[in-house]
C-alpha cells in the first residue's frame, strides 16, 4: 500500500494557504446558505411564511455573490463550487422540504416521492449547468433555473398561507413534479444576460418600464401573490416559446404536393400494357 508523499502534501497545503479564498463573495454565499437552512428549520416549525421568505432571501444573496465577485475581480474555482453547494441547499433541498412539510407529508410515499423528484432534479440541473457553462447560448437557460423553480414553490406556499388556503395536496404534488422535470428539460428560458444597461433603448421600452413600476408599487401590499405571479409567468414563458418555435418550424417546412389519381409527372413513361388494343399474353 502506497502512502502519499509528506513533502508533496505539505507543499500543496502551503500553496492553498498562499492562494487563500476571497472572503467577500464567499461571505455572501454563506448568507445564502444560511437562508436556505433557515427555510428548512422554519418549515419544521410550521412557520411556512418565514420559510418562503428565507428562500427568497437566498435568491437575493445568490444574485449578489456572482456580481460582487465580478466587480471586485475575485472569481475563483472555490467560489464557484461553494456557490453550487449553497444553491443545492437553498433551491433544491429547502423548497422540497418546505413543500413536503406544508402539504405533501399527509400523502405518505407519494408525498416524499414528489419532494425527492424535485430535489433530485434540482441537483441534476445544477450539475448540468456547471458542466455546460461554456457550451450553451448565454441568452437562454437550458431548463428552468433552480432559483426560479424555488421561487415558484416558495411563492405558491406563501400566497396560499396568506389566504389561509390549505388542503391542496395534489396541487402541491403536481407543482413539485412539474417544476422538477422542467428543470432537467431542454426547454429554453430567457436569461436576460444580454441586457446592457448602458445601451440606448426605444422610448416605448421606457414607457413599459414605467408602467411595470406602477404595477409593482400597486401590488406591493400583495407581495406573496406578486412574487408567485412573476415566477409562474416566467415558468410558463419557456413552454410558450417552445410551442411558438414548433409552430414556426412547421410553417417553414415544405408541404408535399398531393397527386391526383391518374395524373402523370412531366417526362414520365408508362410501363406495362397500354390501352391500344394490344393484350398481354394469356389475356382474353
Amino acid at each position: 500500500m502506497s502512502y502519499p508523499d509528506p513533502q508533496r502534501k505539505w507543499q500543496m497545503r502551503n500553496a492553498f494557504r498562499r492562494q487563500g479564498i476571497y472572503w467577500l463573495p464567499n461571505a455572501i454565499t454563506t448568507c445564502g446558505l444560511f437562508a436556505g437552512f433557515y427555510a428548512i428549520v422554519q418549515a419544521m416549525n410550521l412557520r411556512f411564511e418565514l420559510a418562503a421568505i428565507g428562500i427568497f432571501a437566498a435568491m437575493v444573496f445568490d444574485g449578489l455573490d456572482g456580481r460582487v465577485a465580478r466587480l471586485t475581480r475575485t472569481q475563483s474555482a472555490f467560489g464557484a463550487e461553494y456557490d453550487s453547494l449553497a444553491d443545492m441547499v437553498a433551491f433544491g433541498a429547502a423548497p422540497a422540504l418546505v413543500l413536503y412539510e406544508w402539504e405533501l407529508k399527509g400523502m405518505g410515499r407519494l408525498g416524499w416521492l414528489a419532494a425527492f423528484i424535485y430535489c433530485g432534479c434540482a441537483a441534476l440541473r445544477l450539475a448540468r449547468f456547471n458542466t455546460n457553462m461554456g457550451h450553451v447560448d448565454k441568452r437562454f437557460f437550458q431548463g428552468l433555473p433552480s432559483p426560479a423553480a424555488a421561487g415558484l414553490v416558495a411563492g405558491f406556499v406563501w400566497a396560499m398561507e396568506a389566504y389561509e388556503i390549505r388542503g391542496l395536496p395534489w396541487v402541491a404534488w403536481a407543482l413539485a413534479v412539474v417544476a422538477g422535470f422542467t428543470m432537467v428539460s431542454n426547454i429554453r428560458f430567457y436569461s436576460g444576460k444580454e441586457i446592457n444597461l448602458r445601451k440606448a433603448v426605444p422610448f416605448k421600452v421606457v414607457v413599459l418600464i414605467a408602467f411595470s413600476v406602477v404595477i409593482v408599487v400597486q401590488m406591493a401590499d400583495n407581495l406573496p401573490e406578486l412574487l408567485f405571479s412573476v415566477f409562474l409567468i416566467y415558468a410558463v414563458s419557456g413552454y410558450a416559446m417552445w410551442i411558438w418555435n414548433i409552430a414556426k418550424r412547421r410553417e417553414k417546412s415544405p408541404v408535399p404536393s398531393r397527386k391526383e389519381p391518374g395524373s402523370k409527372e412531366p417526362g414520365s413513361k408508362e410501363t406495362g400494357s397500354k390501352e391500344t388494343g394490344n393484350k398481354e399474353p394469356g389475356s382474353d
